[in-house]
């Protein structure tokens, strides 16, 4: 019939194009137009949920299978042997994921992705969240937390039937997933989507920076696992696109950065469009300070709480070097540096027009490189980061927007032009490069801006026996008391 493909209607200008030449200049909607009606069954009921037909989009197949094509293989769990390991309960470890009671399709796409075997975080919060306990995960940077909760989520719901949605043109979602940046989002989004790869599981992503109109109409088909930052989802929520009344799982990473940045009210503006559901919670980060801790708990019930390594420390494997720099000797230091190593370099800076200013300088003297912060568009904060992850040598100058959660393989050295203000945002920040057990390295500039971290950032060298510059053990002693020695904050921090 005229104006049909598939059975799908294409519009005349889309049919004229596609006819003529075909596949070479083909846009991503010319390809989803011309190929969404492709039978690609899904393996669970989850695809007739929502009006939806039992079967996946083959453009959200297609980018799947890309996702799975990017893939970076290679952990070293031998660094995570040693690693200390509290719970608040005694819960059984897994010792590998085939331990699982659950849906094969799910652990098909595991083997897929890579996971050999789990690390230290998904050992133990795994079962937690299968025993169907609220759960507070702290864990060092790299070391495998969205899977140690996407795994478990998705395995429940892979185990239950999917509700029928009780508001017409509303997504009333199962699973809600806040993170405090659009990057982030984005990246638990994709990570999501292998997961769930053939099972019906639809996720959608909400964030801002992102044309509305165009997730509206996503939201429109349906969501079973929405992932967002918590401004576009209250948004979406006042404007009836979205219902969480049938959540009853909610993740929250980088829960301290939630809080300690203001989110609490939206957060329990979202908590209170939940109504009064049976809900599991999960929290998870790297650093938690005891005031968060108790901010957070208020949002749990019966919670577990579980801690890879000390919490808000960073991990051995990372060689940290803090060097004394003027402000006005930076930009020859670091070009210095740069002439001295290779890979990927991530650099942070204080502000936005730092960064700017540094990406000026680094082009100028003919290196690769790119920015990220807040000033940017949503479309060119995603290309600096593609470009970047899918570059073997390159530098990306960042804000603060880049330091949690983002997993960026393969980043060789981490270098904090300007040092951050506090020892829980270098954590973060030093923890973009020896992900998954690795080997990375951290160079940091500091100098007397910074004198008021001295001791926090003797401390942690201290306590994972990175070596000590001689001014910095020098100020230490003088300024903390000759009795605390290295001996004595690798005993007591």
């Amino acid at each position: 019939m005229e104006g049909k493909t598939q059975g799908r209607y294409i519009p005349p200008h889309k049919r004229a194009a596609m006819e003529e030449s075909q596949p070479q200049t083909e846009s991503k909607f010319e390809r989803f137009l011309q190929n969404r009606g492709a039978t690609i069954k899904s393996l669970t009921d989850w695809g007739k949920r929502d009006r939806r037909l039992g079967t996946i989009d083959n453009f959200i197949f297609e980018e799947t299978e890309k996702l799975f094509g990017k893939q970076v293989k290679g952990s070293n769990l031998d660094q995570y042997e040693d690693i200390p390991v509290e719970t608040s309960e005694e819960f059984p470890e897994m010792t590998s994921f085939s331990d699982c009671e659950v849906h094969k399709c799910l652990l098909d796409n595991i083997q897929r992705m890579g996971y050999s075997a789990p690390t230290p975080v998904q050992k133990c919060a795994i079962p937690i969240i299968l025993s169907r306990r609220d759960i507070m995960a702290c864990a060092q940077t790299g070391s495998g937390k969205t899977a140690s909760y996407l795994v478990p989520v998705i395995a429940k719901m892979l185990s239950e039937r999917p509700p029928t949605s009780t508001v017409a043109r509303s997504a009333q979602p199962v699973s809600c997933i806040l993170a405090p940046t659009r990057e982030l989002s984005i990246q638990i989004y994709e990570e999501a989507l292998k997961f769930a790869h053939l099972t019906g599981i639809r996720i959608v992503a909400v964030y801002g920076g992102a044309d509305p109109k165009i997730q509206s109409k996503e939201l429109a088909r349906g969501a079973d696992i929405i992932v967002a930052t918590p401004g576009r989802l209250i948004d979406f929520i006042n404007r009836g696109k979205i219902d969480l009344s049938l959540v009853k799982y909610l993740v929250i990473d980088e829960a301290d950065m939630m809080f300690d940045m203001g989110f609490e009210p939206q957060i329990r503006t979202i908590l209170d469009s939940m109504k009064d559901n049976k809900r599991e919670t999960i929290m998870c980060s790297a650093t938690f300070p005891t005031v968060i801790q108790d901010l957070a708990a208020q949002f749990m019930n019966d919670y577990v709480f579980l801690a890879i390594g000390k919490v808000g420390s960073t991990v051995q494997h990372i060689t940290q070097e803090i060097q004394y720099v003027e402000d006005d000797n930076k930009l020859l230091h670091l070009r210095k540096i740069l002439n001295d190593i290779s890979g990927l370099v991530l650099i942070f800076s204080e502000t936005k027009m730092m960064a700017n200013q540094l990406n000026d300088f680094l082009l100028n003297i003919g290196k690769k490189s790119n920015t990220i912060h807040g000033d940017k568009t949503q479309i060119e904060r995603e290309r600096a980061l593609n470009d970047f992850k899918n570059s073997k040598e390159a530098i990306l100058v960042a804000t603060d927007v880049a330091s949690r959660g983002l997993d960026i393989p393969n980043v060789s050295y981490v270098i904090n032009y300007d040092f951050p203000g506090n020892i829980q945002d270098y954590t973060h920040r030093i923890g973009r490069t020896g992900r998954i057990g690795n080997n990375g390295s951290a160079i940091s500039f500091v100098n007397e801006k910074n004198r008021n971290l001295y001791k926090d950032i003797y401390a942690i060298l201290c306590e994972n026996n990175q070596e000590i510059p001689d001014w910095l053990e020098r100020t230490a002693v003088s300024s903390y008391g000759r009795t605390r020695n290295k001996r004595f904050y690798r005993n007591n921090y």
